[in-house]
């Protein structure tokens, strides 16, 4: 059971935090007591974020497939987080056989390199305070499947759950916590906009043996239990949130 008193004063960053998941597991942590630092690379979601939270939230406005401006953006920003979501994250869905240079590096700048630089970021200023910490990223179902025309994005997701695993295996010492949460289609505003015809959503639904796609709410309960200490002997954890889709 997730400790909710665990985040009361917390500071959490969490990135792609302006829409869906992110968006989702910001109003959740303001609720329960959290200071969040929500970065997003879109203004207009910062400052309803802001209005929504006032008080409780810290925005920072970047493109995080930008290195060197994500390095300067953040410095000053992720001082003294406890706790880091890198749920940042683009889907640039075609064949195969049209996979372009421009997507693939954009997908893997976004989906993995950011996360690299984000964490190192925070686990930087974590390692130097000794007092530990909890990182948590954002994958999917897709690094474990094949699916088709998401060549890129599975090839980004199979990348950051291993990331994630040397990540655990390197920051452990430090008293630094890594995990991977693995949804499968989440029911945000674009998920039901491109999951709500029965002929697309048929074939995936009938693989998921508990009969649904997941909700927001049911990949934050994830995220919150394992950033907390609730989770404190959970490390490098893939943790699919598929509801069976991967026992198929």
């Amino acid at each position: 059971m997730t400790d909710n008193n665990f985040f009361k004063d917390k500071k959490v960053l969490v990135t792609g935090a302006g829409k869906g998941i992110g968006r989702a597991t910001v109003r959740r942590l303001c609720q329960l007591g959290a200071h969040v630092v929500a970065v997003s690379r879109t203004q207009s979601d910062l400052d309803s974020l802001r209005d929504e939270f006032s008080g409780s939230v810290t925005s920072v406005c970047v493109d995080l497939a930008d290195w060197t401006a994500t390095r300067e953006r953040l410095s000053e920003a992720a001082k003294g987080v406890h706790c880091l979501v890198n749920n940042a994250g683009v889907a640039l869905l075609e064949p195969f056989m049209d996979v372009t240079e421009e997507h693939f590096d954009r997908s893997f700048g976004v989906n993995v390199k950011s996360v690299l630089n984000v964490s190192q970021i925070v686990a930087a200023d974590m390692i130097a305070r000794k007092e530990g910490g909890s990182i948590v990223n954002i994958s999917s179902q897709a690094s474990q499947r094949a699916l088709a025309e998401h060549a890129t994005y599975c090839s980004t997701k199979g990348a950051l759950d291993m990331l994630s695993k040397v990540m655990a295996l390197e920051l452990g010492k430090h008293k630094i916590r890594v995990n991977c949460v693995n949804p499968t289609v989440v029911m945000t505003a674009m998920g039901r906009l491109g999951w709500s015809d029965p002929d697309k959503a048929g074939p995936m639904l009938s693989r998921i043996p508990i009969g649904r796609f997941a909700e927001e709410q049911d990949v934050v309960e994830a995220i919150l239990f394992l950033l907390s200490d609730s989770a404190a002997m959970v490390h490098a954890c893939i943790l699919p949130v598929d509801g069976g889709f991967l026992a198929t």
